[in-house]
């Protein structure tokens, strides 16, 4: 076996394979995917990275804690639930759910509404949400958004936070974020149909690789990558 395929593996490569035609797409068909050998997989992610990498996922939530506490929790949302931007901004205390240790998102890239779907996330992004907007006290109206800015403005702090942290780029996006999450669930082997769910990706949208774990532990897996770390 070469020295390319040493780095990846024949796993791995398929693994990214996967995840990449996900994300964002290649451009290519799915039989083209399905020959890519190790070398030209190589030069295809180079060109197409559009996700932040783990350490720059870390820099981004730490260049945050600057931040007032909203927009903290906000950007921590973003990085550890891969939603839209929108889907973050219609978030109400509601959609938490400690015990399950999920975010409840509606889906508003559908042709019709009412279409929700549970992230998991790590426990003391829950325990964050909780202490800046105080979800546990019934004062609180269930209904009203966490976040009281809009798009353009969470998109211009996402930006803003990025140039902070030095990342630079296509990836240097709330999309990049995005894109960040999916590749980190599927480096800590979470099915690519359960990923599919999470982002809200049409099944059919990607070609499922040829092997991936059978099992896997969501709370085992989230425990372990905490809030903040990978």
């Amino acid at each position: 076996m070469d020295e390319a395929a040493n780095k990846h593996g024949e796993f791995h490569r398929h693994q990214w394979i996967a995840v990449l035609a996900l994300l964002y797409g290649t451009g290519l068909r799915r039989g083209e995917i399905e020959r890519l050998n190790v070398d030209s997989f190589d030069r295809l992610e180079a060109t197409k990275r559009l996700y932040l990498t783990a350490d720059k996922r870390k820099r981004f939530l730490k260049a945050a804690e600057s931040e007032d506490r909203k927009t903290r929790t906000f950007c921590a949302v973003l990085a550890h639930a891969g939603c839209r931007i929108s889907e973050a901004l219609a978030l109400t205390p509601e959609a938490t759910d400690a015990a399950a240790g999920t975010i409840v998102f509606e889906t508003l890239k559908k042709r019709k509404s009412g279409v929700y779907r549970a992230v998991p996330v790590p426990p003391a992004l829950l325990e964050m949400l909780d202490l800046a907007h105080g979800l546990k006290d019934k004062r609180m109206k269930r209904k009203e958004p966490l976040w009281n800015f809009g798009r353009t403005t969470a998109r211009k702090k996402v930006v803003a936070l990025m140039k902070q942290a030095n990342i630079k780029g296509p990836h240097a996006t709330p999309k990049g974020l995005r894109h960040g999450f999916g590749v980190a669930a599927v480096q800590a082997g979470v099915p690519l149909n359960l990923l599919q769910r999470w982002l809200a990706h049409a099944q059919r949208s990607s070609p499922r690789p040829r092997s991936m774990p059978r099992r896997w532990d969501p709370k085992k897996e989230i425990s372990r990558r905490g809030c903040g770390h990978e």
